[in-house]
């Protein structure tokens, strides 16, 4: 989902980047397959920030987070924690699960409602997991059915890929993001934060987002005329990268030789 895209213009820029993979996703383990949790990913964030520290290669007492969509929410719910963090970057985050969840089709939100609870109750029982897909149509059970969701998300996988790729996670994550809202503890972050806000962001809501992130002591925001999906590539992608690279000179200036 062009996370390497990024990633290529910070080590360009001359700094390192470790990107990885859920557990229950990519080349990762965890079964069953396709299983969204919050708090395994918060977990999973905690340890590849454990284990940048700790890395030979980098200066580990200068760690940044970046997150993009979900990610930047989690990137504030772990910021919010950690007080040697040396900045954090989230791009158009995720920062309130109610004002995401209204962003849904009513009859979207209660298709995707029933089939969390069936999965969650499965789940108890052992049951295999009931899907909902990622990315849909207005009326889909799906976590995303805004107009330019289809062609704006599904366009960001590399050439060939679509037809592979699992358009879908169990359901039971529904019961967790209704009740996840990482902006609401954006104040108790004392690190350096660049807000990236998307102006007409059809999944995470900008009014929610830029309200949140000002209560942040050392919040930048930086606002773009740009959807959700539109920030990965073409123009708007170089404007972002741009001033993230900036806020990262500023705040974590390279050693020099």
């Amino acid at each position: 989902m062009r996370l390497d895209a990024f990633a290529e213009r910070f080590t360009a820029a001359g700094y390192a980047c470790l990107v990885f993979d859920y557990r229950h996703f990519g080349s990762s383990e965890g079964e069953p397959r396709q299983l969204l949790d919050i708090y395994a990913q918060l977990a999973d964030w905690r340890a590849a920030i454990s284990y940048a520290r700790g890395c030979a290669l980098v200066d580990g007492s200068r760690v940044v987070l970046w997150g993009t969509s979900f990610g930047g929410g989690h990137v504030l719910a772990i910021a919010a924690g950690d007080k040697n963090l040396a900045a954090a970057i989230a791009q158009c985050p995720f920062t309130d699960g109610l004002a995401s969840s209204f962003a849904l089709h009513p009859i979207s939100l209660l298709k995707v409602t029933v089939r969390a609870l069936r999965d969650q109750v499965g789940a108890w029982l052992g049951a295999p997991p009931v899907h909902v897909a990622l990315a849909g149509t207005a009326s889909e059970a799906a976590l995303m059915t805004a107009a330019d969701v289809i062609p704006g998300y599904l366009a960001l996988l590399p050439p060939g890929e679509a037809e592979q790729f699992p358009n879908h996670v169990a359901a039971r994550f529904a019961l967790q993001i209704v009740r996840y809202f990482p902006g609401r503890i954006a104040a108790a972050i004392r690190c350096p934060l660049l807000g990236c806000i998307c102006d007409t962001d059809t999944v995470a809501p900008a009014d929610a987002a830029i309200r949140q992130l000002r209560h942040a002591p050392r919040a930048e925001i930086k606002r773009y005329k740009a959807g959700h999906f539109d920030i990965y590539v073409g123009a708007a992608f170089e404007r972002v990268i741009a001033d993230q690279i900036d806020f990262l000179r500023r705040h974590v200036p390279l050693d020099p030789e």
